[in-house]
């Protein structure tokens, strides 16, 4: 038989705190500014999952470099597979895991090209050597070796030694838009907290659903 005494002192299921929110955005800033305060790495990390011509997904981990209203943005190269996947269908989830805090959010939604601008804005923040790897680097490519990988890079550094080094055409972001955003808070005896906010589409109102964990 389960001892089940010890669940009597557990803090009850309330619809306070967090479950109590009536709009996902800020609710996200809150808890992302907790995990930048928490997270020994990346607080802004996030697993990026796409699917192929086949139906077959796909994941790998991410930095989102902004969020607002509109949605979460991150950079890569056009031509990498991610890139590739999104350009035939431009849907996406994201996941957020705050280990740390014990904390997860989920997001899913249709995705946009960021402008060039943006694009342009972000690139000239990066450290010089990152802009240099973006030139090198033929992302999701086969390459031969490591070696093969530096002397790309070392022609692109002797390139711009001395001034800019530009945003190569490849190279832009993206914008997930969501739909959906579930935010979840362990809890003990896996009897988590979860509440899933829904819109038909960007701009309409959010509703918002509690679920079973």
């Amino acid at each position: 038989m389960t001892d089940t005494t010890s669940m009597k002192h557990q803090t009850p299921l309330t619809s306070g705190d967090f479950t109590a929110a009536d709009e996902p955005f800020a609710l996200f800033e809150a808890w992302l500014n907790e995990a930048i305060k928490s997270e020994p790495n990346d607080p802004n990390a996030m697993a990026l999952a796409t699917v192929d011509p086949d139906g077959l997904p796909d994941v790998r981990m991410v930095l989102m470099k902004g969020f607002d209203t509109e949605g979460f943005v991150f950079y890569s190269h056009i031509a990498s597979q991610k890139g590739r996947e999104l350009a035939a269908n431009p849907k996406a989830a994201l996941l957020f895991h705050w280990k740390s805090l014990r904390r997860q959010v989920r997001i899913r939604g249709n995705v946009t090209p960021v402008t060039e601008a943006e694009a342009d804005a972000y690139f000239a923040t990066r450290p010089k050597q990152a802009q240099i790897g973006a030139w090198a680097s033929k992302q999701s490519q086969d390459l031969e070796s490591r070696f093969a990988f530096e002397q790309a890079i070392a022609k692109v550094a002797a390139k711009h030694i001395i001034g800019e080094v530009p945003r190569p055409p490849g190279w832009s972001g993206w914008r997930i838009t969501p739909s959906r955003i579930e935010f979840w808070h362990d809890r003990p005896f896996r009897l988590h907290d979860r509440i899933e906010f829904r819109r038909d589409a960007a701009g309409q109102p959010w509703s918002k659903t509690r679920m079973y964990p």
